[in-house]
């Protein structure tokens, strides 16, 4: 699997102030990852410095294998980016902001443009204009830009601002669509529990500094904790129980050990209806690897 995105040692000052501290993740190949942390922790200046649209004091960044900073012609070439809000001529149609975005890029066909539109799902509404457009179609009129020249690497800083529930599930379902045609996406995001139904690589930054990288599932998992569903949870045999209630319980235990508490309650005729791993949420997780600094 090719890596498409390395970030190595970043540094960045803005004159004494050291906003980034070797900050260094990597994205491969159909990797969706989350790029979370609290405001001010340095998750734009890091998307800024991939983008070349800041100068790095330190450290690299490498895309499809080419330096940002010696060869950014070449390292930008298959980079799609949507930061915040599109800026796009809201007295144009979306069709014509995209010829119009059609121009900076060399031999970009109308049957690309035609391609892109029914990527991002906007066949019936090209022709609007963008006035008319809601904010969710106007986030993926921005994507649509961004994909023309068909990019390996896309980069969203916070692109679920302001969509209501139907224009985030649209988002979710076309960047699972992407990243399953081998696409790398990066996306910064405060809706943490939208991002953990979509995203397979999570990096927690905070006061610049890289606290976490992992696999979604493996930064949610909870070692050692089970929940049981019974018949009933009164005079039950067990030590330790917690979340009580008429009908469930959790538990802090091993594999080993929970066969042997389901073998207890089999003997004291307790019926057992579910038995499952507890997982955190990805907020519940983020809060425990940043020192509970909030991600608002």
């Amino acid at each position: 699997m090719m890596t498409i995105l390395k970030c190595q040692d970043l540094c960045k000052k803005f004159g004494a102030k050291e906003i980034l501290k070797d900050v260094s993740f990597t994205i491969d190949e159909g990797d969706i990852l989350a790029f979370i942390g609290p405001n001010g922790s340095g998750k734009t200046t890091t998307i800024k410095l991939i983008l070349g649209l800041q100068t790095i004091n330190s450290g690299s960044v490498t895309i499809n294998g080419h330096d940002i900073t010696k060869d950014y012609v070449a390292a930008i070439a298959q980079v799609g980016s949507l930061v915040e809000n599109p800026d796009v001529y809201m007295y144009l149609s979306g069709y014509q902001n995209l010829k119009l975005m059609a121009n900076y890029y060399h031999d970009i066909t109308d049957e690309q443009i035609n391609e892109v539109i029914k990527t991002v799902g906007l066949e019936n509404r090209i022709k609007d204009k963008v006035s008319k457009y809601s904010l969710g179609m106007r986030q993926r009129l921005g994507i649509a830009r961004a994909l023309l020249h068909k990019p390996n690497l896309l980069i969203l800083d916070e692109p679920t601002n302001g969509l209501d529930p139907e224009g985030i599930k649209d988002l979710r379902v076309l960047l699972k669509k992407l990243a399953s045609t081998g696409m790398g996406i990066l996306i910064s995001s405060h809706n943490l529990a939208e991002l953990e139904s979509f995203c397979n690589k999570v990096c927690i930054i905070d006061h610049g500094k890289i606290v976490e990288t992992s696999d979604v599932k493996k930064l949610k998992h909870q070692e050692n904790r089970f929940y049981f569903e019974v018949s009933r949870t009164d005079n039950l045999p067990l030590e330790h129980l917690e979340n009580v209630k008429n009908h469930s319980f959790e538990i802090n235990a091993s594999k080993k050990e929970v066969a042997e508490i389901i073998k207890k309650l089999v003997k004291t005729k307790v019926d057992i209806y579910e038995v499952k791993e507890i997982e955190m949420t990805l907020e519940e997780a983020f809060l425990k690897k940043a020192g509970g600094n909030k991600i608002v």
